[in-house]
């Protein structure tokens, strides 16, 4: 539908939009080809150590994938086959917190948990080790986990109760009932799960750096900061980034194709019927769903007796309340730049729909979200290298900081905006249209439809706004912390009770922020059309 952007000033927007982003990208590139003589270095791509890294990267990417979701399917099923479990409503709000929680936030709990020192370290094997393989997996499978078992028990809420019944008239058994009725409704969304979750951890850096434990354990997103930081060979560094953002741009553009995954949707659909659970089979969920609540909250348990060992003579209260000031203040901006973009990205994507240009489609979405492949460090450092001999950066870094951390969230806006809107186009955007509204009056139609959608997905940016080191690392001022980089360096130095402390408070704002994106969730529900409050233009 051309109408959504045929305006004097909005189709130069959109433009703009789509410019800035690529541009960033290209830039990045650029910044890293341009100094010193930097070129692609194919022969390393034979190199057995980069081999090594190679292997390492998709091994523990593929088994963080596979352990993820084995663990998540039977805890989804037993949030679908017992509706009336205790607390089912909070303990998908502590998934959700757990998957987007700053990461090291969960470093330190994992730490002060099975870390040399760690809580329960005495009760495990004496050859276990925090430091590599165990625990990135570890880490990993901790934040992914609750992901899937949000994606996997809203698909198995999809299926219609007439399928349940049939498989009861035809006396099916609790096997094929599961190889007839579950998996052919969840195998897409499990397909597109495993590719996903698999993107996020082979990109994954701040875990890999603190709990890779050594060069056998090192990614290649990790190679790409060891190349850029200690050697500066900037040659290596652009290699592995386009080896990185080719594999990961594969995976992502199959996932595209696959379809979407409504990970952050609440959980508001009516209990219809269904098939009870045997009683063993009770049992087994049961349990299941309380070792999964003991799982989620110790590393977060685990902070509260290293922070009662904090010399509070000897805390500086002002540089950590200015540091969760200042990371608030940064996260807002991101997020609130996030948004407008979003919005703006979406709206060919939307046309293309309604079109039904698919391959368009995909190609523009592919474009707005190809952030969520690229590397982070790489676009930071690509353009601090670009950027430091022409401007001020002591002056306009914070500018930069805001701008890439805006265009890292876009991939996560865009995926929860989109439904919505594209609900909105299908039921009343023909009708829009042949309206002739402006673009300003559309955005009033449009706006009490997606209004609880876009507080939520506000509060999603600005939560992983928080969380962000990598960005803040190249582009941040060293005498204003931000929270995660003032929980980085008390880690540095050893202090882990002042560590746990910032981690506390960091985690007690997401867990506001959580509070709220759930809280406006639960009001964006596929209403009926007779609901006034959730009519375009009410």
């Amino acid at each position: 539908m051309s109408a959504l952007t045929d305006s004097r000033w909005l189709k130069p927007a959109v433009l703009f939009a789509y410019s800035l982003i690529l541009l960033i990208t290209a830039l990045a590139f650029y910044g890293l080809i341009g100094f010193d003589g930097a070129s692609l270095q194919t022969g390393l791509l034979t190199d057995p150590y980069i081999l090594q890294i190679l292997s390492f990267s998709l091994e523990q990417a593929g088994l963080s994938a596979l352990i993820s979701v084995a663990l998540a399917l039977p805890i989804a099923r037993a949030l679908h086959f017992m509706p009336q479990l205790w607390a089912k409503r909070a303990f998908l709000s502590l998934c959700l917190l757990s998957f987007v929680m700053p990461t090291l936030v969960l470093i330190t709990g994992l730490v002060s948990l099975l870390g040399r020192s760690g809580i329960i370290t005495p009760l495990l094997p004496d050859n276990f080790n925090l430091y590599g393989l165990n625990g990135i997996l570890i880490a990993h499978v901790y934040l992914n986990t609750p992901l899937a078992v949000r994606v996997l028990s809203q698909q198995m809420g999809h299926i219609p109760d007439t399928s349940w019944r049939l498989a009861q008239q035809l006396r099916l058994s609790r096997w094929q009932q599961f190889t007839h009725v579950e998996w052919p409704a969840i195998k897409p969304s499990l397909l597109m799960l495993l590719g996903f979750i698999f993107v996020l951890c082979f990109n994954s850096f701040a875990v890999v750096l603190a709990l890779g434990g050594g060069p056998g354990s090192t990614t290649l997103e990790v190679a790409i900061y060891q190349a850029l930081k200690y050697d500066f060979n900037l040659s290596e560094a652009l290699t592995l980034a386009w080896l990185q953002f080719t594999l990961a741009g594969l995976i992502f553009a199959l996932i595209a194709r696959m379809g979407k995954l409504n990970w952050l949707s609440a959980d508001t659909a009516s209990q219809r019927w269904q098939p009870g659970l045997g009683r063993n089979s009770a049992r087994f969920h049961l349990g299941l769903y309380y070792l999964s609540w003991l799982l989620l909250l110790l590393p977060l348990l685990a902070l509260l007796p290293t922070v009662m060992r904090v010399d509070l003579a000897k805390l500086d209260l002002p540089d950590l309340v200015s540091a969760a000031g200042y990371s608030l203040l940064l996260g807002f901006a991101a997020a609130l730049l996030a948004m407008l973009l979003s919005w703006l990205l979406l709206l060919p994507i939307r046309s293309a729909s309604l079109q039904h240009q698919e391959n368009r489609r995909i190609l523009l979405q592919w474009l707005a979200t190809h952030t969520l492949v690229a590397p982070a460090m790489v676009l930071s450092t690509g353009l601090y290298i670009l950027l430091l001999p022409r401007i001020d950066l002591e002056q306009w870094g914070i500018f930069w900081l805001v701008l890439i951390n805006s265009v890292l969230l876009l991939p996560f806006v865009i995926a929860q905006l989109k439904p919505r809107v594209l609900q909105f186009d299908q039921q009343y955007g023909r009708l829009s249209a042949n309206l002739g509204l402006s673009p300003l009056e559309q955005f009033r139609v449009i706006w009490p439809f997606i209004r609880p959608v876009a507080k939520g997905s506000f509060a999603l940016a600005l939560l992983l706004a928080l969380g962000d080191v990598a960005v803040f690392s190249i582009f941040g001022d060293n005498n204003t912390m931000t929270l995660p980089w003032l929980i980085y360096g008390y880690a540095g130095s050893y202090r882990m009770a002042e560590a746990a402390l910032a981690s506390l408070l960091l985690l007690t704002i997401c867990a506001l922020l959580v509070f709220f994106f759930e809280r406006h969730q639960t009001r964006n529900p596929n209403r009926s059309a007779d609901n006034h409050t959730d009519q375009p233009g009410s």
